[in-house]
């Protein structure tokens, strides 16, 4: 028997692999299906079932793919109501994987159908849970999503139903027991995420804020929905692709596989309401890049700020890589359902530039330019940053306006006035420059290494506040 985390770090994303005497089980699978069956042919084994914990909002599942190349059953907790073959399991029904046993424990309370995976080995020994987005380490999943899908499902509501299945089904199990949750540090579907993946649910039970023997349900709730920020707004759509169904990977990769020289990529800019999206490095774009393009590079938390910044999951879009990485841009977005690629710079943007097209930049200088700069004054400092990083500690003169609030906050921008911006290390001030550039603002200089070395010049800065302090 083997239990194996399959961990995907730019989506904090843990899915999970269990096998025995050739029938295996895949627990929560990104839309890419080929790691999981290519996993089980090296096993010999066969992929019996598919487990889902709940209908999950900040990825596309990959269980209809799963179900159709490998005949896998897929299961749901009760309550589930998806839009496509599956077994709805009750609470407590169990399920055969070679001699191991997966129990259905059914959790709601991050949603209303959301389920826990107890397994017992061949001895009849409990050994672990599964608690999708029920339990994670160091916190426990936001009740705020569901409301977003349907409205009577209230945060308070889910947040008192998620208290009593913490105290009535999961700290009523042996603390010997191994938490396997879906999410990491980094996902937006907790607050206080730690960034280890594994634990046991003893050491849970000491450290968890949210496990806390003698909490109250009404402190649950308040500790629960204090500090939750606004969900990313793709996540109310991925829950009605992974609920409804949605077009096969092979699909989506077929339509998006079609290279575009600059004539035909520059003309299918301007007959379609296509987005380009340049997700080359933050420093590579500056230096030049198509007018109009944003800038969301994949070498940083790429999926989370498509699904931040760009509206619609049906959003036509053009990609710009690096030769090379286009493969790996389109799957990366179709992680998160946006799956309306209509084709890429053949070349990428040197063959663009070697063309004589018009091409952009985007001014950058470094902390030590920057500190010179603030001495004569002149210049609007902002830091996109989020807000529990701006109030930990900032530059006295900067406005903080967050990335994923920019959109609704462009008046904030003055068009008449020189812009600074910076963030912790550039990557996400380098997507508001090009965001800001889209819309019209000429006059942009980002700052190299963002807040990380402003903290080194002699600019002043407030002082440090601890942000478990804040919180």
């Amino acid at each position: 028997m083997r239990i194996e985390q399959i961990y995907t770090g730019c989506l904090a994303h843990a899915a999970y692999y269990l096998e025995d005497q050739g029938e295996a089980a895949i627990f929560d699978p990104l839309r890419e299906v080929g790691p999981y069956i290519n996993r089980a042919k090296k096993d010999k084994a066969q992929i019996k079932y598919v487990f889902e914990t709940h209908f999950h909002a900040d990825f596309v599942s990959g269980h209809l793919d799963l179900q159709k190349q490998t005949g896998a059953e897929i299961v749901f907790g009760p309550l589930a109501l998806p839009g496509y073959k599956a077994i709805l399991a009750k609470d407590g029904q169990e399920f055969k994987v070679g001699r191991y046993t997966v129990r259905v424990i059914h959790t709601p309370g991050h949603t209303l159908e959301s389920t826990t995976y107890l397994l017992i080995d061949q001895n009849g020994e409990m050994h672990g849970i599964i608690t999708g987005d029920t339990l994670f380490i160091g916190d426990v999943g936001r009740p705020d999503l569901a409301q977003h899908v349907v409205a009577d499902l209230t945060e308070e509501k889910l947040a008192a139903l998620l208290f009593d299945s913490l105290r009535n089904k999961i700290m009523t199990l042996p603390d010997h027991l191994i938490v396997y949750p879906n999410h990491g540090a980094g996902s937006a579907c907790g607050k206080m995420m730690s960034k280890e993946t594994t634990d046991t649910l003893g050491n849970q039970k000491k450290v968890n804020y949210a496990l806390r023997a003698d909490m109250t349900k009404e402190e649950f709730i308040d500790e629960l929905l204090t500090g939750l920020t606004t969900p990313p707004g793709y996540f109310p759509q991925n829950v009605l692709m992974n609920l409804k169904g949605y077009d096969s990977l092979e699909n989506v990769m077929q339509r998006a596989d079609r290279p575009l020289g600059p004539e035909a990529f520059e003309a299918a800019a301007n007959e379609t309401g296509a987005l380009m999206l340049d997700v080359r490095n933050p420093e590579e774009f500056a230096k030049g890049f198509i007018p109009n393009s944003i800038n969301i590079g994949l070498n940083g938390n790429f999926a989370q700020w498509v699904g931040e910044l760009i509206p619609s999951v049906k959003q036509e879009i053009l990609l710009i890589t690096e030769p090379g990485k286009e493969r790996e841009a389109i799957t990366r977005l179709s992680r998160v359902g946006y799956d309306g690629v209509i084709g890429y710079l053949l070349g990428g943007f040197q063959y663009w530039k070697n063309s004589g097209r018009e091409v952009d930049t985007i001014g950058r200088i470094n902390a030590k330019t920057f500190e010179n700069m603030m001495i004569t004054n002149g210049i609007e400092l902002f830091d996109v940053r989020k807000r529990s990083e701006f109030n930990s500690q900032h530059v006295l003169e900067a406005t903080n306006i967050p990335l994923n609030e920019l959109n609704q906050h462009l008046a904030s921008f003055p068009k008449d006035k020189p812009l600074v911006l910076h963030c912790a290390g550039g990557y996400r001030s380098m997507i508001a420059a090009s965001m800001l550039k889209q819309r019209g603002w000429e006059n942009i200089t980002d700052v190299q290494g963002g807040f990380a070395a402003i903290k080194e010049t002699t600019v002043p800065c407030t002082d440090y506040v601890c942000p478990t302090t804040l919180l």
